[in-house]
């Protein structure tokens, strides 16, 4: 009964609205002028994305040309597919591809499970002010520019005044050039990364957290459960859709290995294992004017990440409820 009184309301509200002959294109403004500030606030966003991401987009044709600043984009040499076999049988070809996932699969499997494991145990912390004193201490390295981490970085690791050579020295060790050593490069990428971002990255799971029915931990222990077996049961569970979520967005820029950092951080010595694809055409595009083949090299890149994305996410939607789409 009260569903037919629903049903019936609803017509009753669609046949005002088609009696009264009011446009659709002007109920949209009168919901616009309604709501203006929500609007308002995601004209900049939209505008970033359109601007920088969809307008560029044009200019992908130039993989597929050889590019002439003087032809322009549609007036340069349509040559096809030149640029892209030119880029596999490059003799860096694998190299590239060898170093962007070995940095990418590294930096998911240790970065990924880092903050889920620190909102885990943040959330089993009695304390108040010690459990805010940890998080304001793991988020504040977040806001440390790319610039200044690396020269931090080098500090740190330098052979002569950086404080870990005195830790190595003091166990009896020669000094290490750790930045010029090509097998330290990854785990310094890497570890770094995860003590810049691991904060941040558990601010999004202790949300997740905080949204768990108090009464699920309430029946567990009823049940007897240990705190293992309620991370386990009741934890994990709760924050499987946000870990899902943000896993797929991870393997979607699995090939997108930051750019600014991994270039501060390369020098001569260590460039065979510090070399990616996304060093590889700025040098090749902006140093070496060749920009008809980093930008194939580029879409090259974008489309193994599309691919990967839709199957990840095309995967988790099969396994699970959560899914980007």
């Amino acid at each position: 009964m009260v569903g037919q009184m629903e049903t019936t309301r609803v017509m009753d509200v669609r046949g005002e609205y088609k009696r009264s002959g009011l446009p659709s294109v002007r109920r949209m403004w009168k919901g616009i002028k309604r709501h203006w500030q929500l609007y308002l606030l995601i004209i900049a966003p939209m505008a970033y994305i359109v601007i920088f991401k969809y307008i560029p987009m044009y200019g992908a044709q130039i993989a597929f040309r050889d590019y002439s600043v003087i032809k322009g984009f549609t007036g340069s040499d349509f040559v096809g597919l030149k640029h892209f076999q030119s880029f596999f049988q490059s003799p860096n070809f694998w190299l590239l591809i060898k170093n962007t996932l070995g940095i990418s699969l590294y930096s998911l499997a240790i970065g990924f499970p880092a903050p889920i494991i620190l909102a885990l145990a943040l959330n089993e912390i009695k304390s108040v002010k010690f459990k805010k004193t940890v998080q304001m201490v793991t988020f504040a390295p977040y806001f440390i520019s790319t610039v200044v981490m690396v020269s931090m970085i080098i500090i740190f690791l330098s052979p002569r005044l950086g404080f870990v050579d005195y830790i190595v020295r003091g166990l009896g060790v020669e000094s290490i050039n750790f930045m010029g050593t090509p097998g330290y490069f990854k785990s310094i990428y890497v570890f770094s990364n995860v003590w810049q971002g691991i904060g941040y990255g558990a601010v999004i799971y202790l949300a997740a957290l905080a949204g768990i029915n108090p009464e699920l931990y309430e029946a567990a222990k009823v049940d007897g459960a240990s705190r293992f077996q309620k991370m386990r049961h009741v934890d994990m569970p709760g924050i499987a859709p946000a870990a899902i979520i943000l896993l797929i967005l991870s393997v979607g820029q699995i090939m997108n290995v930051g750019f600014e950092k991994i270039y501060l951080m390369q020098n001569p010595l260590n460039v065979s294992t510090s070399e990616v694809i996304s060093t590889y055409v700025y040098k090749m595009g902006l140093l070496g004017a060749n920009f008809s083949f980093s930008s194939a090299i580029d879409l090259f890149n974008s489309v193994i990440n599309l691919i990967l994305l839709i199957t990840v996410n095309s995967i988790a939607k099969r396994i699970s409820e959560s899914s980007l789409w």
